[in-house]
């Protein structure tokens, strides 16, 4: 077989939990002896190199143009089995089985950023790929009832399949460069995402503001990420309750740097109103590092008991969650050892390895 993966989200100097993805099933597909032909653009980079996967590169006009016209154009031409999206589209008249990636529904109706009348046509376009797909993975079993619920897809046609943990996420010693190159000195708390609003981490900075003094004062916040858009406003929320000496902002961490600084912080948060799946908690887990994460959407059912949950909405319970944890080393060790041995269910058999099955079936006519 021959398998297509859509490779855009592969990009030099960009991290995100779509690329990640796409490596990951990559690396398993390589491992297993795949053939794999990665569609890009003239920005996808392929960081690794990897036996049996190659990069075409095509006409990167509007991302509907690509997806519509050369892309399937050229999967034709080379003969590909099935094609795998990591996005909610693909091509709508593939020669092939399509099999989209359903991540969350997020871009729906982020709070505050979308107008009705865009609701209402990604809703038509996001039902219209849903069905013309051949199979659909879904991160979580929160995800699949969003899907078949919003885009009215048959359950049978969702699978669940976790993201996978790359293998570089394992404690890591945080070395004085590391913390140098971010300007971490005192012990932290961490926060590793984007700054949409779903991610909630105004009232995670309100939070840290309310704890005692002496937390603060010996625990920075660290809130890790490229979102350079949205950091003024966050900025503004740590200025107006006079923490902004407190609250950093290392922006975009480099890959090789993030399994140590997960590893060296005090404390890592996810505070989220919404997630399909929550991945730097779970390789916040796999770095050894306690976890206070939201009680909401996909991430109990990720995190399982390893974590301390809490209603992400409740800025006191927050404080208080993080305050027992700082304040407990018994309870920050039981905390890391539940998360490295719940990390480790996270399995490429279970993870990109299914993914492999998945695309093994609708080739052999599901």
């Amino acid at each position: 077989m021959r398998i297509g993966v859509d490779g855009r989200e592969l990009r030099a100097g960009v991290r995100s939990g779509i690329g990640r993805y796409v490596l990951e099933v990559l690396r398993a597909a390589s491992r297993d002896g795949w053939e794999c032909v990665v569609y890009g653009d003239r920005t996808t980079r392929l960081s690794v190199a990897l036996p049996g996967v190659t990069l075409r590169v095509l006409d990167g006009r509007w991302t509907q143009w690509w997806d519509q016209v050369p892309l399937p154009r050229q999967l034709a031409r080379d003969g590909v089995s099935a094609f795998l999206s990591p996005y909610y589209k693909g091509p709508l008249l593939a020669p092939c089985p399509v099999v989209l990636t359903i991540h969350d529904l997020f871009f729906l109706d982020y709070p505050g950023e979308r107008r009705p009348l865009y609701r209402v046509l990604m809703t038509r376009l996001a039902r219209l790929y849903a069905r013309r797909a051949t199979a659909i993975v879904a991160d979580s079993a929160y995800s699949k009832r969003s899907i078949v619920e919003r885009l009215g897809v048959s359950p049978a046609k969702v699978t669940v399949i976790p993201v996978a943990l790359g293998p570089e996420f394992r404690p890591e010693p945080l070395t004085d460069a590391v913390r140098s190159r971010y300007g971490i000195g005192s012990p932290y708390i961490l926060s590793v995402g984007n700054f949409k609003p779903h991610k909630n981490l105004p009232r995670l900075i309100r939070a840290y503001a309310a704890l005692a003094e002496r937390r603060r004062t010996t625990h920075c916040l660290v809130l890790a990420g490229g979102d350079r858009h949205r950091r003024a406003g966050l900025e503004a929320v740590a200025r107006d309750l006079g923490v902004t000496d407190q609250v950093l902002f290392p922006g975009q961490v480099a890959d090789l740097d993030l399994p140590a600084l997960y590893s060296g912080c005090a404390l890592f948060v996810l505070p989220s109103l919404e997630e399909g799946f929550g991945l730097p908690a779970l390789e916040a887990m796999a770095c050894g590092a306690p976890v206070v994460a939201t009680n909401r959407a996909a991430v109990p059912e990720v995190v399982g008991a390893a974590a301390l949950l809490v209603d992400p909405e409740d800025e006191s319970a927050v404080t208080a969650a993080m305050g027992r944890v700082l304040s407990s080393a018994e309870l920050r060790d039981s905390l890391g050892r539940r998360g490295l041995a719940r990390a480790r269910e996270f399995s490429p058999d279970r993870t990109s390895g299914a993914v492999l099955a998945l695309l093994r079936e609708v080739c052999q006519g599901r």
